[in-house]
Formats: structure tokens, C-alpha cells, sequence
């Protein structure tokens, strides 16, 4: 199963190279950041798409742990496999926390929630070759109101993520996706920015209370 899934991401990240360029002015900017600044020791480690990106003041939020947040927005988890010499391999971080696979989902009717889980595992298993005892955290898919008509494929994968992480040593699943719908299961607009899509600080501080019990000191 692990040889088809693996030679399934060599076609796969191959397809992707062109579409990755679009984020090489954001990898340039770490590596910037990288020589011109002191590189935290043994950091908690954030890698993901947007959610991560735009918590700018992530650090603010957890005054008692070192963050680095290496988040670059409209990734999929192909792409932090493409860019982990960067993004993960380079540092020392005493734990990694990970939210992606959202944007996985918009590739087309062809991505399923089997795709995510893959992807996931190709990912997880990556982290493992160079880390195979550090803490890794995988914060679920979220509900937004812009993509309504992709909850159920998402609750799916957030599922079949969940069961996978739940069977792996040194690995937490950490659920926002109930957290930040009303009683009736309805979305919360007042913690969404205009686009109905990235969250405001409303959003941040309720995934704050989520996962900082998940966070290694």
C-alpha cells in the first residue's frame, strides 16, 4: 500500500512543480529570515496553509512557548512535502504542528477524503524518516462559510486523519472544527474576516483555548 501511495506523490508532486513556484517568493523569504535572524532552539515548529500564514502574532498568543511559524498560505500537503528542506528539516523544533489538507480539498471532484488521509501519511511518514521521535500535532480541517459545499468530504478526512494519528506513537489530533460551530451546528460568521473564509482574532483565540493543552513545553 505505502510503495503505490509513494509513487502515486512522485507523479503527484512532479504535476506540481509549476503550480509551486507560485510560492517560491515565500520559501525565499524564510531562508531570508533564516540568515539574517537568530533561528529559535528547539521551537515548536508551525507548517501549514493560511490559517497559519496570516496568525502573524501567533507568539502573542503563547507568551510561555517558542513558536516559529512557517505557514505559507494556499499550500496543500503536497507542498510542505516539496518544501521541507525549508520549512522542516533545517530546524531543531521540540515539537510540529500541522494544518493543512483544506485546500487539498478544492483540487477538483477527483480529491476524496482518501486523498487527504494519503497525502497526510505521506507527509507524517516524511516527518518520521528525520524525526521519528519528536511530538507532531495535526489540527483538523475547519468549517468556513465559503466553502459550505465542502464540509462533508472534510468532516470525512478530519475523520479518517483522526483514526490514522490515533494508532501512531508521539502523535495528538487536535479538533476546532465542532469547537467553532454554534450549539444548533450552525458557522459562526462573527469570527470569520470578509472573505468568509481565514479567521479573525475571534477565530485565533478559540482555537487558542484548543490547542495550547497540546503544546510541549
Amino acid at each position: 500500500m505505502y510503495k503505490k501511495i509513494s509513487l502515486f506523490f512522485i507523479i503527484l508532486l512532479f504535476s506540481l512543480q509549476t503550480n509551486a513556484q507560485a510560492f517560491i517568493n515565500e520559501i525565499k523569504a524564510f531562508r531570508k529570515a533564516d540568515s539574517i535572524g537568530n533561528i529559535p532552539s528547539n521551537p515548536i515548529l508551525f507548517i501549514g496553509s493560511s490559517s497559519f500564514t496570516n496568525w502573524k502574532d501567533v507568539g502573542n498568543y503563547f507568551p510561555d512557548y517558542t513558536i516559529l511559524n512557517r505557514g505559507f498560505g494556499g499550500s496543500s500537503l503536497p507542498h510542505l512535502i516539496m518544501y521541507a528542506d525549508d520549512i522542516l528539516f533545517k530546524y531543531n523544533p521540540k515539537q510540529i504542528v500541522i494544518y493543512c489538507g483544506e485546500n487539498d480539498l478544492t483540487g477538483g471532484i477527483h480529491i476524496t477524503s482518501d486523498s487527504v488521509l494519503h497525502r497526510f501519511i505521506e507527509l507524517y511518514s516524511l516527518i518520521r524518516t528525520r524525526f521519528p521521535k519528536i511530538p507532531i500535532a495535526y489540527i483538523s480541517m475547519k468549517p468556513s462559510p465559503s466553502r459550505t459545499k465542502l464540509l462533508t468530504i472534510m468532516q470525512e478526512g478530519n475523520s479518517k486523519i483522526q483514526d490514522f494519528i490515533e494508532h501512531q506513537k508521539r502523535a495528538k489530533y487536535i479538533n476546532v472544527y465542532e469547537p467553532m460551530l454554534n450549539l444548533d451546528g450552525t458557522m459562526k460568521p462573527e469570527i470569520y474576516r470578509s472573505d468568509s473564509l481565514h479567521m479573525n482574532s475571534k477565530g485565533y483565540e478559540i482555537w487558542k483555548k484548543i490547542i495550547q493543552p497540546y503544546l510541549v513545553k
